[in-house]
């Protein structure tokens, strides 16, 4: 690898423009501009047919866009069909425009403006390249020569705007602007323009992309800056951002512009665009809520979005693509999952105004997530906070805190045996698996008690086939029990931890209990699931003894 064949291509402005720095965060969220159906399309292996492009218009709609770009006309039948399609049906809302984009050429000018015919509200973009390299090796013409191209195109733009009867807005780009020396880049928007001589009630879109990235995001704020300070009529301009993604700080780029003075953000949903692709537009939104900023958009229902954009573009959505992927929630540490664990239950207890939950940077439910599906995954490298939360939300199984310790070590020791994530299905079985109702070497088959010396317990006792009943006298139900397993079955041990509570996992009311005993080789522990508590008590009991392996 030779790193010296590359230089720094792109160009600081003439001047100190660094006032962005002082801003902490954004205080108000962009206009949103979607370039889903064009820049997004064209990025496509297989480009979306127009079927697939009106449902994706229609769903574009839904989520709150009200500028969206839907082609260049002039490119193609199928590119000036779907155009016509959305006019002559009337599928465009009253309060969102349509955006098409042109060369600064005459024919193609020509046809979008015969695309559009008859649209109610619509942006017009045009754009030529500006950069050095385009200047020198594509188009082989001077700043004067390209400039003059733009210039051109915005004349016969406003020539076409007289004669038309929709309400049309322009836009103009130095297409490969961070390529560009910023004085130039600026010298030409201004001619653009002072062409279009914009007013309070049509302003005028100045859109710098960043066509290729080429400089850290900073360097970007300070050429919007430098532009932003000294662009003609600007009360009545609207800075355009546009960033792409090779240098993967797409998001980064379109944050910073947004300091640095740009109003309005042209991306996709996602980030599908060429090369690397577009500004992800759902990142920059959710990044603005996450913040306290309602960003405009409805991304309330994300399963939705990701549904009709996986199919209808054929693309997949990375599992760690933030906010959306399968797996940004998700805490398989066991650490993670024991803070996220208490601190939704302290959130639970406190109702605080703030969420405020470690690991969690937004609610999950906020986007149509959930906590037990998506936030608490298991696997071997979870713990016990993680594994009792899961069957405490899900099933109603609040385990005493050293038997969720035991448990999270048998549910962990399976997982890396299998090399593979425990639904929380799977779970619940090895839950009832090892401690609920066993009865591997014994069980009681009947109980009665009475109240003599305290509580005397007749128990029938079965093992090998056979009954044994015995009597036994206890300071409880459960210690008399205890009292009569010890005679009949010649063991020790010592009751340590109990607990029950109710159980309403089911429609019918169940009671659940866990009992931890002590013998000589340790702690053993056992639940019992039943209608009745004492029932559920005995059981447990009996299935701590039976794990013991005493008998």
């Amino acid at each position: 690898m030779n790193a010296g064949k590359y230089s720094r291509g792109y160009f600081c402005p003439p001047e100190p423009c660094f006032d962005w720095v002082k801003k902490e965060y954004i205080d108000k969220a962009p206009k949103w501009c979607s370039v889903d159906l064009r820049d997004g399309n064209q990025a496509l292996v297989i480009p979306m047919s127009l079927e697939e492009k009106l449902e994706f218009f229609r769903k574009l709609v839904d989520i709150g866009f009200k500028e969206i770009e839907v082609g260049f006309p002039a490119a193609s039948e199928t590119e000036y069909e779907f155009c016509r399609t959305l006019i002559e049906k009337d599928m465009i809302p009253d309060d969102v425009a349509i955006q098409v984009l042109t060369q600064s050429r005459e024919h193609i000018i020509r046809k979008t403006f015969e695309a559009i015919d008859g649209c109610k509200n619509v942006i017009v973009h045009l754009y030529n390249s500006t950069s050095v390299a385009q200047r020198e090796q594509v188009f082989r013409k001077s700043k004067e020569e390209i400039k003059q191209i733009a210039i051109d195109g915005a004349k016969l733009c406003e020539q076409f705007r007289q004669t038309s009867k929709a309400n049309i807005r322009f836009e103009y780009s130095p297409e490969s602007f961070t390529g560009t020396e910023p004085e130039y880049a600026l010298e030409v928007c201004n001619a653009v323009i002072d062409i279009w001589k914009p007013t309070a009630d049509r302003k005028v879109i100045i859109n710098l992309p960043v066509t290729v990235e080429m400089s850290l995001p900073h360097v970007y704020a300070s050429q919007i800056e430098y532009i932003s300070k000294h662009l003609h009529s600007r009360e009545n301009v609207v800075i355009s951002l546009h960033p792409h993604n090779d240098r993967g700080c797409g998001v980064a780029d379109a944050e910073l512009g947004i300091l640095a003075g740009g109003e309005r953000i042209e991306g996709t949903c996602f980030g599908n665009g060429e090369r690397t692709g577009n500004v992800d537009v759902v990142t920059l939104a959710m990044n603005l809520y996450s913040h306290g900023i309602d960003p405009g958009l409805d991304l309330s229902d994300m399963q939705s979005l990701v549904e009709v954009y996986e199919r209808v573009t054929k693309m997949k959505i990375g599992e760690r693509t933030p906010y959306v992927g399968s797996l940004v929630f998700a805490a398989f540490s066991g650490s993670h999952q024991d803070a996220i664990a208490k601190g939704m239950k302290w959130h639970e207890e406190h109702d605080p105004d703030h969420w405020n939950v470690p690991y969690l940077p937004i609610d999950p439910k906020d986007v149509g997530r959930e906590y037990e599906a998506d936030v608490i995954r298991i696997n071997s490298q979870s713990g016990k906070g993680g594994i009792g939360y899961i069957m405490e939300q899900m099933f109603g199984i609040d385990m005493p805190p050293k038997m969720r310790e035991s448990f999270g070590y048998a549910v962990k020791s399976i997982s890396d045996h299998i090399h593979k994530e425990l639904s929380p299905a799977e779970i619940e079985k090895i839950f009832n698996d090892k401690y609920v109702n066993v009865e591997t070497s014994f069980a009681i088959d009947e109980f009665h008690f009475k109240r003599k010396n305290g509580i005397t317990a007749d128990v029938a006792i079965i093992k090998d086939g056979r009954s044994i009943s015995r009597e036994a006298v206890g300071n409880g139900r459960l210690d008399a029990v205890s009292n009569a397993l010890k005679d009949s079955l010649g063991i020790d041990f010592t009751v340590v931890t109990y607990k029950e509570h109710a159980l309403e996992t089911t429609s019918r009311s169940k009671a659940a209990a866990y009992v931890g005993i002590e013998t000589k080789d340790g702690i053993f522990w056992g639940a019992g699931i039943k209608t009745d508590i004492i029932d559920a008590s005995v059981s447990a009991l009996v299935s701590a003894v039976n794990n013991s392996g005493l008998v």
